[in-house]
């Protein structure tokens, strides 16, 4: 088979293409989280709901779709992918809060509401410690995956109607989106909003795909290592909705459309992903997963984004921020030397 890349005016066409693609897929991605924030900040005014819970059930499922069909693929291969599936899961997590929170937190700091910091944080960590048992013997079957999807849903009625309950006054002082919410001046009809976010999350998920289709081409003619292409770019690009969509929401002063998204597309991925891979078909995975380095790490930087939060009285700075990042770049090198 010829060389898609061979010769020197096939190869500047190549590379000038994957560069299109990607220009377009990042624009694509910018505009589709900028339509998605506003569908959902009009759609929880209209209402009368915090954002937060917005961020937590229906931007946080919209942004780990791409997680969903990956890990589904996965466990579909005639040759099983159940490393690979769960990796995505872990790999995501990861990156959501140690690389996606921390350029959030360089780029503005986040505040984060007493909800989060008093039952989204503890349910995030606990959605990842329920896999502990479920993945200990190196398997996840359909019954087990009807658990965790039975658990998502319940824990998603359960997050909706406390929130409704409590309403929005349980967030922190300092928040700025703390005040009472009230309809937009704009009377954005409730059809549009639904129809911003519906083409806010298309415009993610083809954007994200464009996006690591151009990356991953540019990657392999500077002549990057495939494990080094899937660590770095792959396993990235799946966490690339919920980065555009957290700075798109953190600039735009939505920090509970952005700490909720981060914590909602964990609790997710660790539900939700898992249960739907696992019902699609039943996977097996390997001792680092099941309980391992990257399933432990998972779980530790999960605990290490709250503890922060924490220190922070619910506010994650520069400092903070530097440290996750720290963090993810320590993991990375770790996972590319083992």
């Amino acid at each position: 088979m010829e060389d898609p890349f061979k010769g020197s005016a096939r190869n500047k066409m190549g590379i000038l293409w994957a560069c299109a693609i990607l220009s377009f897929g990042v624009l694509l991605l910018w505009k589709g989280a900028g339509l998605l924030v506003s569908g959902a900040v009009s759609l929880a005014e209209r209402f009368g709901i915090s954002p937060l819970i917005i961020g937590l059930t229906i931007v946080a499922m919209g942004t780990s779709a791409p997680e969903v069909a990956a890990s589904v693929a996965a466990v579909l291969d005639p040759e099983g992918g159940g490393d690979l599936a769960l990796g995505n899961i872990c790999g995501s997590n990861i990156a959501n809060l140690a690389l996606v929170g921390g350029i959030i937190a360089m780029i503005r700091p986040m505040l984060i509401g007493r909800q989060v910091l008093r039952r989204a944080f503890p349910l995030m960590i606990g959605a990842s410690l329920v896999l502990w048992p479920i993945l200990g013997d190196g398997h996840v079957s359909r019954a087990e995956a009807g658990i965790l999807l039975f658990l998502f849903f319940g824990l998603l009625l359960f997050t909706v109607a406390a929130a409704k309950r409590e309403g929005p006054s349980t967030a922190c002082p300092e928040d700025l989106d703390s005040r009472p919410h009230r309809p937009s001046e704009t009377h954005t009809p409730i059809p549009k909003s639904i129809l911003l976010i519906c083409l806010g999350l298309v415009g993610l998920v083809y954007g994200a795909n464009l996006a690591v289709e151009g990356a991953t081409t540019i990657g392999k003619w500077l002549g990057i290592s495939d494990a080094v292409i899937g660590i770095a770019i792959v396993a990235v690009g799946t966490s690339l909705p919920e980065l555009v969509t957290c700075v798109v929401a953190a600039t735009k002063g939505h920090h509970d459309i952005s700490i909720g998204n981060l914590v909602g597309s964990n609790i997710c991925n660790a539900l939700l992903v898992t249960g739907c891979a696992g019902l699609a078909s039943p996977f097996d995975v390997s001792a680092r997963l099941a309980g391992g380095m990257d399933y432990l790490a998972m779980v530790g930087i999960s605990l290490l984004f709250w503890g922060i939060s924490l220190w922070g009285k619910g506010k994650v700075g520069r400092l903070g921020g530097s440290v996750l990042l720290l963090t993810y770049v320590g993991y990375i090198a770790y996972t590319c030397r083992h």
